[in-house]
């Protein structure tokens, strides 16, 4: 097993994986004690009918530049293949600003070519490669150094057998046509809005049973603060403050040191210093925010005004749909977007792109009365008016 330490080392594999149709990649990273993933380890395998050279790279190394790397991603006539990107794409874009491109998701294939939502690889290697995966190392810590040959071995398996998954679903693909499905995933992948946290925006993340703009308001200031202070120390957002925490802070208030001190769960080391300080303002300015700038949210689809009887037939459309398609109803449409769109909303996923082809044309036809449903044998039909 090769673990390249040089930039030397790795732009040599990086000019030998140009010269190959693609090339398989997989990181290892921490995030527990830090607000940004620490990258640890890279793993890529070139195709067997390339050599099938599999190495690591430690980006641990002092010295090591990922530069050669990051040019292998602009390099188009190279595909480069991962399994659930998102947190690869993410500590790439974060560290060095570039999106592999052209990039294909094998998760997001087997999607779309029916294997469930959000299959995992281990699955993937199970009914396509027809292997098994050893899991021992799997939460293990990767930035200790030296690497266990068990821990090579299991991140090494995260690329090998990822060539064969590639290869059979890239093969699928082709064959069903459903290019432009994968494409519209992967194009939310790459865009850079993905990835970047707005602290004024963070308070979106946050559930609360209380809708009230005043509380909201807080809500919004409290998590902003939250944000930037993680953030700039590059620090887990628990540590400043967990989510139930701020919810208690939103609610009570507190105006001085001392009121910090009778919270029931903000963190010790909260109730002083700089993030102390942080809240108390934090709750400040979230009292004076003005009427037009307290947050609303979008109406639960409970309190909707949703025709049940319309809502049923769309799960039956979307069940019809989601069947002859080969792909699960959820990665369609969820039940709340289905009853949404039964009380009239249209701004949602589930409308447009092949989404809009599979179901979401005829979800609107339905909901006007230009079709309607039948069933012969097993099967239901849409039948127009």
């Amino acid at each position: 097993m090769k673990t390249l330490t040089t930039t030397e080392e790795l732009a040599q594999f990086c000019d030998a994986a140009k010269q190959a149709p693609y090339v398989t990649l997989d990181t290892e990273f921490l995030r527990e004690r830090s607000y940004w993933s620490k990258l640890c380890l890279i793993q890529m395998a070139l195709p067997e009918d390339h050599g099938g050279e599999a190495v690591l790279v430690d980006p641990l190394v002092d010295g090591l530049s990922l530069e050669p790397l990051y040019d292998l991603f602009r390099h188009q006539p190279t595909v480069k293949v991962f399994h659930a990107a998102r947190q690869d794409l993410e500590i790439f874009f974060v560290e060095g600003g570039v999106f592999p491109d052209p990039l294909f998701d094998t998760q997001i294939a087997a999607m779309v070519c029916g294997f469930g939502e959000q299959v995992g690889y281990e699955t993937l290697v199970r009914k396509i490669a027809r292997q098994s995966l050893d899991k021992t190392s799997r939460f293990t810590d990767w930035s200790r150094r030296p690497l266990s040959e068990a821990q090579k071995t299991y991140a090494l398996a995260d690329v090998t057998h990822l060539r064969v998954i590639y290869e059979h679903l890239a093969a699928e693909i082709a064959k069903s046509g459903r290019g432009k499905w994968v494409a519209e995933e992967l194009a939310v992948l790459t865009d850079p809005a993905t990835y970047v946290t707005r602290p004024e925006e963070a308070w979106k993340r946050i559930k609360t049973r209380t809708h009230s703009p005043k509380f909201l308001g807080l809500v919004k200031e409290l998590a902003r603060f939250r944000e930037d202070y993680a953030q700039s120390r590059n620090i887990p957002r628990a540590r400043v403050m967990k989510d139930d925490a701020l919810l208690e802070l939103a609610s009570t208030k507190p105006a001085t040191i001392e009121d910090l001190g009778r919270s029931r769960l903000l963190l010790r080391e909260a109730r002083r210093g700089d993030i102390a300080d942080g809240i108390l303002a934090a709750v400040k300015a979230g009292l004076a925010l003005p009427p037009e700038e307290l947050p609303k949210i979008d109406k639960p689809s409970t309190q909707l005004q949703v025709n049940p009887a319309l809502a049923d037939l769309l799960r039956v459309l979307l069940k019809a749909k989601a069947d002859s398609a080969g792909v699960a109803p959820k990665l369609i449409a969820t039940a709340s977007d289905l009853d949404q769109i039964a009380a009239g909303q249209r701004d949602l996923p589930a409308l447009h792109g092949w989404r809009a082809e599979v179901f979401g044309d005829d979800a609107l036809r339905l909901c006007d009365g230009k079709i309607a449903l039948g069933a012969k044998g097993n099967h239901v039909r849409v039948v127009k008016l």
